[in-house]
């Protein structure tokens, strides 16, 4: 049997993760559901795509994803369930599956097959349990995709913030704090190591960074660091500090690497470091 992950706004304090879970057991009283994470901001598809689309390919293939995030949705956005990369997933057309991956879907349904299924897509307020759980339920006993509903040729897809890339500068964006409060960016290692041969400066708001750490633990306390994760981006810090909060940085903030042609330049980069003011955190 396939196994079910779950991912939400929901939060931990109410009864809606269970009532969810509790929809599909009642089905399938062993069915192993897998949570991804109920601390997804609320109603950000930003947040929750980037969570879900850098954990879906570490399941098997077949695992279905039930995603609900912002899942009312807004003004006729529909309940979709869509094949893609050799997984299912079932949440709303809101934009965030659309962001999950570059490659096209294998096949995509608007949920709701009969006619009280499509009555009850129009009408419920808890279609995370109405209409995703009993979806993803049946996908797990073997249903074809087209058992969920009607196929479509479209979904809502939107185009994720790349870096602008030149041979003096990478100017790319926060995508994303973590729990620790380390900054992920949109900076790739591969596009980095391509453009930055040695000396660079990368630039944060009024900070300033001209090293790449290997690991985390490699400054002291309340010291920046800048590491390329296990995601191969970009990730900025402060050691046992929140780099959000003592930066002032949040979602699309500015991450600029200067990369200097000339020695000159390169000197005039480290002057601008040597003058910057070096906070006490």
């Amino acid at each position: 049997m396939a196994i079910i992950t779950f991912m939400s706004d929901f939060g931990t304090t109410d009864h809606y993760v269970a009532a969810v879970k509790a929809r599909i057991l009642s089905t399938l009283p062993s069915q192993l559901i897998v949570d991804i994470s109920h601390q997804i901001q609320h109603f950000n598809i930003a947040h929750g795509s980037f969570v879900l689309g850098n954990v879906f390919r570490e399941f098997p293939p077949g695992t279905i994803h039930l995603i609900a995030v912002h899942a009312t949705g807004g003004l006729g956005e529909p309940y979709i369930a869509i094949k893609l990369e050799g997984h299912y997933f079932i949440g709303t057309d809101n934009g965030l599956l659309g962001l999950i991956s570059e490659q096209e879907p294998e096949e995509i349904v608007i949920l709701g097959k009969t006619e009280a299924e499509k009555a009850l897509a129009r009408l419920t307020t808890f279609p995370a349990r109405d209409l995703m759980a009993p979806a993803a339920a049946l996908l797990a006993q073997g249903a074809p995709l087209s058992a969920l509903g009607e196929p479509t040729p479209y979904f809502n897809r939107m185009l994720p913030r790349k870096p602008r890339l030149s041979r003096q500068l990478i100017a790319g964006h926060v995508i994303h704090i973590d729990h620790f409060g380390n900054l992920v960016t949109n900076v790739r290692k591969d596009e980095f190591e391509q453009l930055v041969s040695d000396k660079f400066l990368i630039k944060l708001g009024r900070e300033q960074i001209t090293k790449i750490h290997k690991t985390y633990n490699l400054v002291d306390a309340g010291d920046l660091f800048a590491v390329f994760n296990s995601l191969g981006l970009l990730e900025i810090g402060i050691h046992s500090g929140h780099a959000g909060e003592l930066l002032g940085m949040e979602y699309d903030s500015a991450i600029l690497v200067h990369i200097p042609a000339t020695d000159e330049e390169a000197g005039a980069l480290m002057g601008i470091r040597q003058r910057g003011i070096r906070r006490t955190l």
